[in-house]
């Protein structure tokens, strides 16, 4: 029984059940407002009065609904008086009720359906929420031996002290209503107000971008992470084998300077997975190639660099791109080949970038295995429309080939 009773009365303590009230409520002050412009409405008695209401504004609500910022300002309003709980950003999302302006006809035709459906329910709500409680008292001024008559209420000519079981009877009623009322307009608002099929793409394309993000966020990590610990590991190596403080000292720089560079791509990237700082750090382009290149060399690699068209002039993509290409080939090389001789080339004309990285064979060669860093490499490639290629050729060498064109994205 107590359970069955608190189940009863929770709507009770429920801040959402008078929010929807007053969500109902607010859909009559349209009606009124009509049956003030429309002269003696509120001349006539009893339902009369509340029928006009129901009526005078469905002309300017079917008109309203063709402005597509009302659907917006409803699905507002009703994600703060329909919805229980806190209404931040990310629960107001989750509501299922769209807050954009409508997009097509549909939207507006959802839109007038909502309107309407609002007065339908709203008014008979706010007529019951004024008579209802009149009745209440009107039991209780019979019980007390009163004869009552209300103003679109039935006269009661014969008090009796058994009115006063009555009493409490309309309040249960607007109050079982209202909870009623307020669940069904709920529900409709998702039907009516939630998301069109276009809204729905959308988010989903938004989300499969942010997806991609994070993965080319992560690639570009392992790229630039990977390639600064490869040539910390090959310095640190080299400088202990050495035995020069010349040589420590310039190896010791060129740590410093790789460092640096791989903590500002790890803040870059951090930067981008927050969402409340919306212009990160630049990222870098094949003009700073040059950083690349003396990287090598600092870890002990000859490098023979070829560097030929207008790098500066790139696209954006296409640059930041294969800058992480170059970085990714030369990382492999000094982790899987050591500080060998590189030749790097670089050229760049009106219809193609073209990058190849060139480094001999070790003598006993690991078998190979396509890693994260190749794959990676690939998936940039094809990502811009292009394709690259790694492995041995002719001559012995180990070579990393990759074209991406630029006809389209000029």
């Amino acid at each position: 029984m107590s359970f069955s009773l608190s189940t009863v009365f929770r709507p009770l303590t429920r801040a959402v059940t008078y929010t929807r009230w007053l969500h109902q409520l607010i859909a009559s002050v349209a009606g009124t407002l009509a049956g003030f412009v429309h002269g003696g409405t509120f001349r006539s008695t009893g339902m009369e009065v509340w029928l006009w209401i129901a009526v005078l504004p469905v002309p300017g609500l079917l008109a309203a609904a063709l402005i597509p910022a009302v659907r917006r300002v409803e699905g507002l309003q009703a994600q703060l008086l329909l919805t229980p709980g806190p209404h931040g950003p990310e629960e107001r999302a989750g509501t299922g009720i769209s807050t954009t302006p409508s997009l097509s006809w549909r939207d507006r035709g959802r839109t007038a359906g909502w309107l309407l459906l609002r007065l339908a329910v709203g008014v008979p709500v706010s007529a019951l929420t004024v008579q209802l409680p009149v009745l209440s008292f009107a039991f209780l001024q019979a019980a007390a031996g009163h004869r009552t008559h209300f103003r679109g209420l039935p006269a009661i000519d014969a008090p009796h002290g058994w009115y006063a079981l009555l009493v409490p009877l309309p309040l249960v009623v607007l109050l079982a209503v209202a909870v009623s009322a307020g669940s069904l307009m709920a529900a409709a608002a998702g039907l009516l107000l939630g998301p069109s099929a276009a809204e729905r793409l959308a988010v989903l394309e938004t989300r499969t971008e942010r997806i991609l993000e994070h993965n080319r966020l992560a690639q570009e990590l392992h790229d630039s992470i990977g390639h600064a610990l490869t040539v910390t590991v090959l310095q640190a190596g080299a400088a202990r084998a050495a035995g020069s403080p010349e040589f420590t000292d310039r190896a010791l720089a060129a740590v410093e300077e790789t460092g640096r560079q791989a903590l500002t791509d790890l803040e870059r990237a951090l930067r981008l997975l927050r969402e409340d700082v919306p212009h990160p750090a630049a990222r870098p382009v094949l003009a700073d190639a040059e950083r690349l290149l003396e990287s090598a060399r600092a870890a002990g690699s000859t490098v023979r660099a070829e560097l030929s068209g207008p790098l500066a002039a790139l696209p954006g993509p296409v640059s930041r791109e294969g800058y992480r290409m170059v970085q990714e080939a030369l990382t492999n090389v000094l982790r899987h080949a050591g500080p060998v001789p590189v030749s790097v080339r670089i050229a760049a004309d009106a219809d193609a970038l073209e990058l190849e990285v060139r480094n001999p064979m070790p003598a006993s060669p690991a078998p190979v295995a396509v890693g994260r860093g190749l794959r990676g490499l690939r998936e940039r490639a094809v990502l811009l429309g292009g394709k690259a290629v790694a492995g041995p050729d002719e001559d012995g060498e180990w070579r990393v080939h990759a074209r991406l064109p630029l006809a389209r994205l000029r």
